[in-house]
């Protein structure tokens, strides 16, 4: 039997200059980790927009 995944996704918004606050990030994924999701991607689609962290657990 196959494993069935289920998906998140949180977007983190850029700073007022296009950058991304590592403390905001590395919180994120600090909370999603303890609440058992992994981290799989990060998408960015272009400069000064927001990035999407896409993570994922077992169903």
């Amino acid at each position: 039997m196959s494993k069935r995944w289920n998906y998140l996704s949180i977007e983190i918004k850029p700073g007022m200059m296009g950058g991304f606050k590592n403390e905001e990030v590395q919180a994120e994924l600090t909370r999603q980790g303890q609440l058992g999701w992994e981290l799989v991607n990060i998408v960015f689609a272009a400069p000064l927009t927001p990035a999407i962290l896409v993570f994922k657990k077992e169903a």
